[in-house]
């Protein structure tokens, strides 16, 4: 993006920007960085020196606090306040709240901050809002939570759209679901659609092919590996403090890393040499930390993006990352909303999108309700739900939600639904106490 297309000033504030794939692609797509907000001190060293130096390249005046290091959701690293009306605020707030691989504590993980940023949304008041996280919080476990945060989205006056994206959809040769979340005000969502699915599918072969032969693997070696790695990656795991060293992930994620050609046991400081053998049991080499940030999208446009730190360090922000071609392709139609690009199409009513039935009749409700009653009223309104089904409902909004159950005479429960659970910015929250006692192995 050259410094004829940022003189617009699409000016973006991300908010858990790790070491910068998300801002990469929002400035390769028209986006002006005033402010990133990182918790990790080793990615956000990596963010503000690359992120300062395309900055400085587009002949953009640079921030002289570009990049802020700390608790994003402390008044002590930044002030939300001078920050009102931008174009976008951004973020990949914590995934392990919601990743089916962990617990899935949603609410109850004080690296919680979906929520959070809902509220952000509404104090900052931006034009456009862009979240990303995994594909867990698209599931039936968080449909009562995901609810909760549209609903509120709507109350603020924003038009929201949610979908599951593949980032192999988007030329990155990887398979990694994201589920992503839009919001914009009414007068730029008509303008607004997803992004439009890349015509070629990239191969992990074809992507790593260069790299696998500069140390002096054999070409012959090199060819029979790449015919051999003609498919997509899994999803790059390990990107978790809580995880030790470099791995590229559980048993299921190594065989498909096998099937590839790869060592999935540890990360490798340089590519295969002349006289490389595989070790006893693996199918080819390790890969390099330049090779795990190419399968995550550092390729072409996004190749000079430099990671600083170690190697496990380098990792993690890889592994953390939101691959580029994603974001960018997704900043491409946020930026042509903005400018109101094209014809606005007619906007479908998304506050009558119901995720959670369960919890919209209880919201609704002054008074607790027993799961008959429940069955009841659903079918009133055309949905059927059998008694086990409203019963899972009821345990998922228990994890996110304070559910008060109240007997009756005849011994049934009754339900009723109060506060959401999740950290907003309470100044009383169980989230402040967790987050000092596990500092330490946040990511």
């Amino acid at each position: 993006m050259s410094a004829a297309e940022h003189t617009q000033k699409l000016e973006v504030v991300e908010i858990c920007a790790g070491a910068g794939g998300q801002s990469f692609g929002l400035h390769r797509a028209g986006f002006t960085h005033r402010l990133a907000v990182e918790l990790d001190t080793h990615a956000a060293h990596t963010l503000e020196q690359n992120l300062r130096r395309v900055l400085k390249e587009d002949g953009v005046d640079v921030p002289a606090d570009l990049v802020k290091v700390g608790d994003v959701a402390s008044p002590a690293t930044w002030d939300p306040d001078s920050y009102k009306h931008v174009a976008l605020l951004a973020g990949g707030v914590p995934c392990p709240p919601f990743s089916i691989a962990g617990k899935q504590l949603g609410s109850s993980d004080e690296r919680d901050l979906f929520a959070w940023a809902i509220e952000l949304c509404g104090r900052m008041k931006p034009k456009a809002l862009l979240l990303e996280n995994v594909r867990g919080l698209s599931t039936k476990r968080f449909s009562g939570y995901r609810q909760a945060v549209l609903d509120k989205l709507h109350d603020l006056g924003y038009i929201a759209f949610w979908k599951v994206l593949q980032a192999s959809d988007y030329g990155v040769p990887q398979l990694r679901p994201r589920f992503v979340l839009v919001a914009l005000l009414p007068e730029y969502a008509g303008y607004f659609s997803w992004p439009q699915k890349s015509a070629e599918q990239r191969t992990v072969g074809d992507v790593l092919s260069d790299l696998m032969g500069e140390n002096g693997w054999p070409a012959e070696d090199v060819e029979k590996w790449v015919a051999g790695a003609q498919s997509i990656a899994p999803t790059i795991v390990g990107g978790s403090k809580k995880h030790g060293g470099a791995d590229l992930g559980p048993t299921r994620a190594k065989k498909a890393w096998e099937a590839l050609g790869v060592d999935a046991m540890g990360v490798a400081n340089n590519a295969p040499d002349k006289d490389f053998k595989p070790r006893e049991g693996a199918t080819g080499p390790k890969l390099t930390t330049e090779m795990v940030a190419r399968i995550q999208g550092w390729d072409g446009e996004f190749a000079d993006w430099k990671f600083l730190g170690r190697k496990t360090s380098i990792y993690r922000q890889i592994g953390n990352a939101f691959p580029p071609p994603v974001a960018k392709a997704l900043g491409e139609a946020i930026r042509d909303a903005l400018l109101k690009k094209g014809t606005p199409r007619p906007l479908i009513e998304t506050s009558s999108t119901v995720h959670d039935p369960v919890y919209k009749l209880l919201r609704r409700q002054s008074r607790p309700l027993t799961v008959e009653q429940i069955i009841t009223r659903l079918a009133q309104v055309g949905v059927s739900m059998e008694e086990p089904e409203v019963e899972r409902h009821l345990n998922h909004l228990g994890h996110d939600f304070e559910l008060e159950k109240t007997a009756r005479k005849t011994g049934e429960l009754a339900y009723s639904l109060g506060q959401f659970k999740a950290f907003v910015g309470q100044d009383d929250h169980q989230r402040h106490d967790l987050f000092t006692q596990h500092r330490t192995r946040i990511s």
